[in-house]
This record gives C-alpha cells, sequence and structure tokens, in this order.
C-alpha cells in the first residue's frame, strides 16, 4: 500500500475512536439520542462537568497522536505543509464520520485543535486560549449554541493568523479546515440565525448525571 495512503487511514482510524461515548459510559445515557445528538464535547457537557473534560482530552489527544504519529515520529520525506494538513484532515474526519457510529460523528472541533498543536502549536495554543475564554464569557451570557459561537470564531481566528504568519498555503488550508467545520454545524448555526432550539434531552436521564 502507498506509504502516503497508509497514513491517511491510520489518522481516520485514531480520528474515528468516540471519546465522548466513551466518557458516558455507566451512565445509561446515549449521548447519541440526548440533548442535540453530537457526540462531543458541548453535548456532554450539556450532563456532566468531568465526562466533558474526558471527551475534551481525547478527541484533543486523538487528534494530536494521529499527526504526531504519522507526521512526526515516522516522518516520510517530502512531507511537507500540504501533506500535514491532509494528515489532519483525516483524523478529523475520522472523527466526523466514524465507523463505530454507523459513520456519524462530532463536529470536530477538538480534535481539529489536536491537529493544529502539532503543526502550529503556538498559532494553535492563542486560539485555544480564545476559545476558552469565549466559551465562559458567552456561556456566562447565556448566549445561544455558545459552543459553537466560541469554536467557528476560533477557527477564523486561527486562520487570520495562519494568513498573517504562516503563509498563503497554510491559510488557504486553514480556511479549508474552517469550512467544513462551519459545514459540520450548519444544523446549530440554524438555531443561532432563526428557528427554536430543539433539543432531545430526556429529564429522567438527568438523575443519572456524574
Amino acid at each position: 500500500m502507498n506509504p502516503i495512503v497508509l497514513r491517511l487511514l491510520v489518522c481516520f482510524a485514531i480520528g474515528s475512536i468516540p471519546f465522548a461515548v466513551i466518557s458516558m459510559l455507566g451512565t445509561g445515557i446515549d449521548i447519541c439520542k440526548v440533548g442535540s445528538g453530537n457526540p462531543g464535547f458541548n453535548n456532554v457537557l450539556r450532563f456532566s462537568k468531568r465526562r466533558a473534560v474526558v471527551a475534551l482530552i481525547g478527541d484533543l489527544g486523538k487528534g494530536y497522536l494521529a499527526v504526531w504519529l504519522v507526521y512526526r515520529l515516522f516522518h516520510l520525506p517530502g512531507d511537507g505543509v500540504a501533506r500535514g494538513w491532509l494528515y489532519g484532515l483525516a483524523a478529523v474526519l475520522g472523527h466526523c464520520y466514524s465507523p463505530f457510529l454507523k459513520f456519524n460523528g462530532g463536529k470536530g472541533i477538538a480534535t481539529s485543535g489536536g491537529v493544529m498543536l502539532v503543526l502550529y502549536p503556538v498559532w494553535a495554543t492563542t486560539a485555544l486560549a480564545y476559545f476558552t475564554l469565549a466559551r465562559i464569557s458567552l456561556g456566562k451570557l447565556k448566549w445561544r449554541e455558545a459552543g459553537t459561537g466560541a469554536s467557528l470564531s476560533a477557527w477564523f481566528l486561527f486562520t487570520l493568523l495562519m494568513f498573517l504568519f504562516s503563509g498563503h498555503q497554510a491559510g488557504i488550508w486553514s480556511l479549508t479546515m474552517t469550512l467544513l467545520l462551519t459545514w459540520r454545524h450548519k444544523a446549530n448555526l440554524r438555531r443561532i440565525f432563526g428557528g427554536p432550539v430543539k433539543l432531545t434531552v430526556d429529564r429522567q436521564q438527568l438523575t443519572a448525571r456524574s
């Protein structure tokens, strides 16, 4: 098998591990059927802060591990900016279309953050710091879809940093990732700009919160 294709498959496989589902084990709650139905950090946060941290670390970590493994540890001659982004996209697509969840999955924000910590640690740390502040602030303001607002604005900030400090090629790749993540949040964006917020939270299941 072509070594680049093999690396892409490895990244996809690692990215497909559903840590949001794993974090809810033992609660009796299927995170894919409650709340927003999204197997990701923000949906787990509706039920348990502790379990949400597990999901966040897992999703962030798998993005980091996938790209570090194929791009840093087992580096191929000729691996450059484009390949690094391709490996990262494969990991994010694994998260978004996980075969463990019948090719459904999360929105890809945490996993993409882990990818960027490998490729651009300084700018990724800057964007993650902004995300943290924005998520807390918007949450306190009871802003509709606070997680979406913080996540996507953090990626637009990161894209701007790419264009300013890492060159046109990195900027285009970053914009591509941002557009993918924005498309994955299309339902959330509809809830922001109009229409009622419809969640499928089973109130009886909240007693399983831990």
